[in-house]
């Protein structure tokens, strides 16, 4: 979960299974902070990720379980990736796609086999979605990138779908 453009990872029990859940993008917003302190309230582990730069810029969570200050942008991004087993992108502007797009690239290509679940509420990324399948109708994008990415509609699906995902391993050098 990302609060205010800090990434976090977040460890829950889910159906009795200790779970650590992600790096996902959400722009800056007041349901942001919700989402952290209902997270923390619930006992989990939020672990925010911040560039130097942007500290004292960005309104910070100051509830967060750990704060790490990182060089740069792309440091951010590494830990991040770092701290993933998925990536869950929720309604967001463009940090969130760009981080998305960047975790996307990145399993095509064989760098990941994370999972990577869009969260579509309301249907806020049909539009980005219906791209997808236009690139894929006009012969610019691989049909079988399609298993590169999950769909939910809502939170219960998010974990059904993170529960039955499997680490995409590929022979190195083949891509989508």
């Amino acid at each position: 979960m990302v609060l205010n453009n800090l990434s976090t990872s977040k460890e829950i029990r889910y159906r009795g299974e200790q779970l650590k859940l992600l790096s996902y993008v959400y722009e800056p917003c007041d349901d942001t902070f919700l989402l952290a302190d209902a997270a923390l309230d619930g006992g989990a582990k939020v672990i925010g990720v911040i560039p130097k730069a942007l500290v004292g810029r960005e309104a910070a969570h100051m509830r967060v379980t750990e704060l790490k200050v990182v060089d740069s942008m792309h440091d951010r991004k590494a830990e991040m990736f770092r701290l993933a087993d998925a990536f869950v992108f929720l309604p967001g502007g463009f940090g969130t796609i760009a981080e998305f797009f960047e975790m996307l690239t990145w399993k095509q290509l064989g760098i990941h086999g994370k999972p990577i679940v869009f969260v579509n509420l309301r249907g806020y990324y049909d539009p980005l979605l219906s791209q997808f399948e236009r690139g894929i109708a006009e012969g610019l994008i691989s049909s079988q990138c399609r298993i590169l990415y999950a769909i939910a509609d809502n939170a219960e699906k998010v974990f059904t779908l993170l529960e039955e995902a499997t680490v995409l391993n590929r022979v190195p050098g083949k891509w989508y």
